[in-house]
């Protein structure tokens, strides 16, 4: 894909790994040239944030309370949790749609485009399950020496689930980073489009008229992919087993 969208001619034959006309980044030249690139991934980056910060700090909250508190309906909780994750998103559109736009009146704005992923059910799952594995005598320590739930939940229990914490903001970064439907929806400004919604109507629009369609059409897939695979490069050696029994004696 790389070497594709630094091809002056397109050629998709094993040969053109190494491209005889060498290479060259006119057609990243041309999708800096028909969007702004800076502004969207600017946009991308708010929208990507605000659902990472919101699934971090409620799922962290609903997976430690669906794990460790015992609280009468907590099975019957966790159940629906499950139910959800088998409802496909796209069938939440419309009514998300009419909530989040003619309720909420909050079209043409970065929290309507974050608000369906500030709660994200997998990443309760994630915490839910790695919470189960910690000690319940490291809780009970914690509770003795007069640590509130928070307190536990903070100095406790955060600190020896920190791979599952690496694992969620990878997950959680994929799904708005790519997503084009909702924020289209939400949107028509310009100005506030994330790079997907941007790069697929310069696909739509301007790649086919360019020099090298195939290779601007790569290039895209290129700029929307790089932060997606950055983020895993430098997260990748974090994504370790914690010995969570290491703070039990015996």
């Amino acid at each position: 894909m790389v070497i594709g969208s630094l091809q002056a001619e397109p050629d998709t034959s094993i040969s053109g790994l190494v491209p005889s006309g060498g290479l060259t980044g006119a057609n990243y030249a041309n999708i800096d040239g028909s969007i702004d690139l800076w502004r969207t991934l600017l946009n991308s980056g708010v929208i990507t944030g605000g659902a990472i910060v919101g699934t971090l700090v409620f799922g962290v909250l609903a997976g430690y309370a669906l794990a460790v508190l015992h609280f009468r309906g907590r099975g019957t909780l966790f159940a629906m949790v499950l139910l959800v994750q088998v409802i496909p998103f796209q069938l939440l559109t419309i009514p998300l749609y009419v909530l989040t736009v003619r309720t909420y009146g909050l079209a043409d704005s970065y929290l309507g485009m974050v608000l369906p992923f500030l709660v994200n059910t997998t990443a309760v799952f994630v915490f839910r399950q790695f919470f189960l594995q910690l000690p319940p005598d490291l809780f009970s320590a914690a509770r003795i020496d007069g640590a509130s739930e928070l307190r536990v939940l903070w100095s406790v229990a955060l600190p020896l689930v920190r791979p599952a914490l690496l694992t969620v903001v990878l997950l959680t970064f994929i799904g708005p980073w790519n997503e084009f439907l909702w924020p289209f929806l939400v949107t028509k400004e310009a100005s506030m489009q994330p790079l997907a919604v941007a790069l697929a109507n310069y696909t739509a629009n301007v790649a086919a008229t360019t020099s090298n369609p195939y290779g601007a059409v790569l290039a895209g897939s290129v700029v929307l992919a790089a932060p997606a695979v950055g983020l895993f490069l430098v997260f990748q050696r974090h994504f370790t087993a914690t010995n969570l029994s290491a703070g039990v004696k015996g």
